[in-house]
C-alpha cells in the first residue's frame, strides 16, 4: 500500500447496493476495538449527488459527499458494494472515480457486481482479481479472463475484489490493506468471523 495519510475510508452508495456485502469492513474499520491505532480510521459514503439512495435491504442512506468533491489525496480507500446498476450508465461515475483511484495508487474494493463495472471498464485486464464467477465476467466481454483466480477474495497491488458470498474474506483483505490490526489480531478476527470457531473470540478479549 502506498504511503497515504488520509484516514477517512469511503464506501460508494447507489440504489440497490448490497449492503450487507460491506458490513463486515465498515463495522470494523470504524469500530476501535483491538486497532493498532484505535481511532484512526472513519467512514464516510459516497455519493453520485447528496440525494438519498435505497440499499438492497430498503435501507435509506444520504450521501456525507459526492464522487465530484472526493480526489484519491483525500481518501484511504474507495470500497464498491455489489449492486444492480453497474452494466449502466448510471454506475459510470463510480467507475471513473475507480479509475482515478488506481491510477493514483489508492486502493479500491469492489465486490460482486461492482467487479463486473470494473471489468467492463477493463480494469481487470491486467489485475489479478476474482468475482462471483469467471463466466459472469466473460458475459460481460472483458479482456482479463487470464488474470481471474477462483478465490473468494484477490488482492492485487491497490485493487481487492470479492466474490458476493465472501463478504468476511473481502473484509479480511481490506482490513489487512489498511492495516487496520496486527497481523495476529487478524487472523483471531477470522478465526471468529471466518471459521466460525469461538476461541478467536477469547484471542481478542485478550488483546
Amino acid at each position: 500500500m502506498t504511503e497515504n495519510s488520509a484516514t477517512t475510508v469511503h464506501v460508494a452508495v447507489y440504489d440497490t447496493y448490497s449492503d450487507w456485502e460491506v458490513g463486515y469492513a465498515t463495522s470494523h474499520i470504524n469500530g476501535p476495538s483491538w486497532q493498532r491505532k484505535p481511532g484512526r480510521y472513519v467512514v464516510r459514503t459516497v455519493g453520485a449527488s447528496l440525494d438519498p439512495i435505497r440499499t438492497s435491504g430498503g435501507m435509506r442512506v444520504l450521501p456525507d459527499v459526492t464522487l465530484d468533491e472526493l480526489t484519491p489525496a483525500e481518501s484511504a480507500m474507495l470500497i464498491l458494494p455489489g449492486n444492480d446498476l453497474f452494466p449502466t450508465p448510471a454506475y459510470e461515475p463510480f467507475i471513473a472515480k475507480a479509475r482515478e483511484f488506481l491510477a493514483a495508487d489508492v486502493p479500491v474494493a469492489a465486490i460482486c457486481g461492482a467487479t463486473g463495472g470494473l471489468a467492463m471498464a477493463g480494469l481487470l485486464d491486467d489485475r489479478a482479481h476474482t468475482s462471483n464467477a469467471l463466466e459472469f465476467l466473460q458475459s460481460l466481454g472483458y479482456g482479463g479472463s487470464a488474470y481471474y483466480r477462483d478465490e473468494l477474495a484477490v488482492t492485487d497491488g491497490p485493487l481487492i475484489t470479492g466474490k458476493a458470498q465472501a463478504p468476511v474474506e473481502f473484509a479480511r483483505e481490506i482490513l489487512a490493506k489498511l492495516e487496520v490490526y496486527e497481523p495476529a489480531v487478524l487472523d483471531s478476527w477470522y478465526k471468529l468471523y471466518g471459521s466460525k470457531d469461538p476461541v478467536g473470540f477469547y484471542e481478542l478479549m485478550s488483546v
